[in-house]
């Protein structure tokens, strides 16, 4: 009962902050964020064109977090968390410990997406045991073709496999755990979305059918799909732009930030090569970093000039009529 008084009242002071700050442009930052993103490691079995770890574009070292790491994050901000997604870049399961912070999340909505090459069925059983609460599984393609277009590296036969193993392990143990699996629209598997879909059918999980980052502005015609719903770039004096209005506005500098697995806190899942690091958790407590002058500074740009912020132009935050 005490719990969920914590979490409303902290639900109303973060919102009231965000909205308070948004109409008057004046800086308020009451409460504490809703939702995090974790970074188990920025690692990844993949070489995805796209993607700055995949791509070879991520200029921050390579690593693992410390569970120690975790569980002081954690108990800090667990009495206010509604999410934990323990994901950004890279592949969660190549932890070696990945099983141990979905563990240690227990209590909180936890989500993690992966690229879906360890779910064999020993690990989709322990998956579908515990006590996380949902699994995004990335299926771009369904031969191997077309998915490695853009998975390189990676093989068709053995996601498809997985996704079996993970759909029979839910239904042999009545377990409640949502899967979900994410296909990224593109030029050269959009004519597969009907495939896609009806093999999520046959294995009775829900298909997300979303709009693909683009970071190689050369390549934007390679990858932009024909499908206008699944573009989130148009053709603006020559040059592709985000769809996006960008609003002088964002819901994220107050209510969900990400941790990288070094203990970076970053202001939102798209600065995904730490250009805008808030604060260090191995020195300072999260509060003190929530609290602090980077931040403010920060929220402040955002109210003033979102538009001039690099990490927002890929930003899926405003965009109408786009699936993200």
């Amino acid at each position: 009962m005490i719990r969920r008084l914590v979490k409303s009242v902290n639900l109303f002071n973060a919102g009231y902050s965000y909205l308070s700050s948004s109409i008057s442009g004046s800086i308020m930052a009451r409460g504490m964020p809703l939702a995090i993103g974790v970074e188990l490691t920025n690692n990844c079995n993949l070489k995805c064109p796209e993607c700055l770890s995949g791509s070879g574009l991520n200029q921050r070292e390579i690593g693992f977090m410390n569970l120690d790491l975790f569980n002081k994050v954690i108990t800090e901000l667990r009495p206010y968390l509604y999410n934990v997604n323990l994901y950004f870049q890279g592949e969660p399961m190549l932890h070696p410990q990945f099983f141990s912070f979905i563990r240690d999340s227990e209590n909180t909505h936890t989500v993690v997406s992966t690229n879906g090459h360890f779910l064999t069925a020993e690990n989709s059983d322990k998956i579908v045991r515990s006590s996380l609460n949902k699994l995004i599984i990335s299926l771009d393609g369904i031969d191997q073709d077309t998915y490695s277009a853009y998975r390189e590296n990676g093989n068709v036969e053995s996601v498809i496999e997985g996704i079996r193993n993970v759909s029979y392990a839910k239904q042999s143990t009545n377990s409640l755990i949502k899967i979900e699996i994410q296909c990224l629209v593109n030029r050269k598997n959009e004519h597969q979305i009907p495939e896609i879909r009806q093999f999520a059918k046959s294995v009775k999980v829900k298909l997300s059918l979303k709009s693909m980052q683009i970071i190689n502005k050369d390549d934007i015609e390679e990858w932009l799909p024909g499908d206008e719903r699944y573009r989130r770039y148009k053709l603006k004096d020559g040059e592709y732009v985000s769809k996006s209005r960008l609003p002088d506005r964002c819901a994220r500098l107050w209510f969900n930030p990400v941790i990288t697995w070094d203990g970076k806190v970053l202001p939102c899942c798209f600065d995904k090569n730490e250009e805008y690091e808030m604060g260090d958790l191995t020195q300072d407590s999260f509060r003190e970093i929530w609290d602090g002058p980077k931040y403010r500074i920060f929220r402040k740009s955002i109210l003033s000039g979102r538009h001039m912020i690099d990490i927002c132009r890929n930003c899926t935050s405003g965009l109408r009529g786009v699936k993200y």
